[in-house]
């Protein structure tokens, strides 16, 4: 199976965008579209559709593209919103140089520092919408 390709959701309704655009990743990101897809609770999902400006390492400004928003009703039947991003959890981490070829350690950094940025925009964006913004990893998509 490929780590990358298309998703048709089965609930299509349920899918805010265009249904016959929905791109995985990863298969983490597949899998967290059929449980979005097929979980009663959520009652409107996207991928990659939020746009969230952010000023990156160069001081310009760029357009990150959240994994995923979900609309659900929770154990409490309140209505809760979600900005999620699926990522490795080694990517999570800060990089640390023990042990790494010093261009791989420069990447890992750069790449930790991008991502920082984006997280700390969209939880600015989340909270200007009563949204919660979430990382995934690994460690929370097991089967």
């Amino acid at each position: 199976m490929s780590y990358k390709g298309r998703f048709k959701p089965k609930e299509y309704k349920k899918y805010k965008g265009d249904p016959t655009k929905v791109i995985y990743r990863s298969m983490w990101e597949l899998r967290f579209m059929k449980y979005c897809d097929s979980n009663p609770s959520i009652l409107e999902w996207s991928s990659e559709e939020i746009i969230i400006p952010y000023r990156g390492l160069d001081g310009k400004v760029h357009r990150y593209f959240p994994d995923f928003w979900i609309k659900y009703q929770n154990a409490q039947g309140d209505i809760k919103c979600e900005v999620i991003e699926v990522k490795p959890k080694a990517q999570t981490k800060k990089p640390t140089k023990k042990n790494k070829h010093y261009g791989k350690y420069l990447r890992e950094a750069r790449t930790y520092g991008i991502n920082q940025l984006k997280w700390e925009a969209a939880r600015e964006y989340c909270k200007d919408r009563n949204y919660e913004f979430r990382i995934l990893t690994e460690d929370h998509l097991k089967k």
